[in-house]
């Protein structure tokens, strides 16, 4: 929202769409004059039509890209059957590495430390049926201070995703990145130029 509003991001927001009302991203996109849905279990009845209710929402607004930030439930088939190879997700780590299920937000960072990792990392990667098993687009390194805390861990990750997923966004925007009709996880999308336009602007 941020950098479409200061013209970094040449895209429009249909919606903000949270299983949490008591998320901040709500009251956020209320605020920006965005749709805000609090879809889940609880107020659809069941996990089931919770599916069908967001994947209604995704067709009536016909939207190209499904940018996921703290969602940490696995996508249901309703939403990729609308959006195949067009979903994309941030994770707090090296994929491979420290991801799947159970590992998400302060519990990746808990799982740094306790291995004694010098350094972790941000993931920016398409979505598919599978927990963080889709293709990679981005990944960067973040150090990690000898006796640093997984708080301080968590601060320096989320500072880098801030800089970095907007930019990924920003590919897909203008068509510097673009979905395939691979089934394939790892053809997901064409890179194009992106990796060297970003390594070379970074």
């Amino acid at each position: 929202m941020d950098r479409i509003r200061s013209g970094d991001l040449p895209a429009d927001l249909a919606f903000v769409l949270s299983n949490n009302s008591k998320s901040g991203a709500m009251a956020k996109a209320e605020a920006f004059g965005t749709h805000a849905y609090h879809v889940s279990a609880f107020t659809e009845g069941s996990e089931e039509k919770a599916a069908l209710r967001m994947a209604e929402i995704i067709r009536a607004s016909a939207i190209d890209l499904l940018v996921l930030a703290g969602y940490m439930k696995l996508v249901p088939a309703p939403v990729h059957a609308l959006l195949p190879n067009r979903i994309l997700n941030i994770h707090p780590a090296l994929l491979p590495a420290f991801g799947g299920a159970g590992f998400y937000g302060s519990k990746v960072h808990e799982a740094v430390i306790a291995r004694g990792c010098q350094f972790t990392g941000v993931t920016i990667h398409m979505v598919n049926e599978a927990y963080d098993e889709g293709q990679i687009i981005l990944q960067r390194v973040v150090p990690v201070p000898a006796g640093s805390s997984a708080e301080a861990v968590a601060a320096g990750v989320l500072k880098r995703e801030h800089e970095w997923y907007w930019q990924v966004v920003r590919a897909f925007a203008i068509g510097e990145v673009k979905p395939t009709e691979s089934h394939e996880p790892g053809r997901a999308v064409d890179l194009g130029g992106f990796l060297d336009r970003f390594a070379a602007t970074t």
